[in-house]
């Protein structure tokens, strides 16, 4: 079996996607919102904001939508429609 955990996708407008799924009820998480060259952790490496442009892209634009051992069809229905209502609807 699979042990996935983690449905992590890539879009541009990240915060609008999480701000209708949230209208629905609908839970998303930021597992890497900070790139590793600018966490604390790194300072000393001397790493500036701009120095790795696309892990930094990556950090703004991902999002981790709901997956859980447990999920039913009826809640990957509503993420499902959340998000095609979402991208269906330009004025949402």
């Amino acid at each position: 079996g699979h042990v996935w955990h983690l449905f992590v996708v890539r879009h541009r407008e990240r915060d609008r996607i999480r701000e209708a799924l949230m209208s629905r009820g609908i839970q998303t998480g930021l597992h890497y919102p900070i790139p590793v060259h600018l966490q604390r952790a790194f300072a000393d490496l001397g790493h500036c904001e701009g120095d790795f442009p696309v892990a930094e892209a990556v950090a703004r634009e991902c999002v981790s939508l709901p997956i859980f051992p447990n999920m039913t069809d009826l809640q990957q229905r509503a993420v499902s429609e959340a998000l095609s209502d979402y991208f269906n609807n330009p004025t949402y």
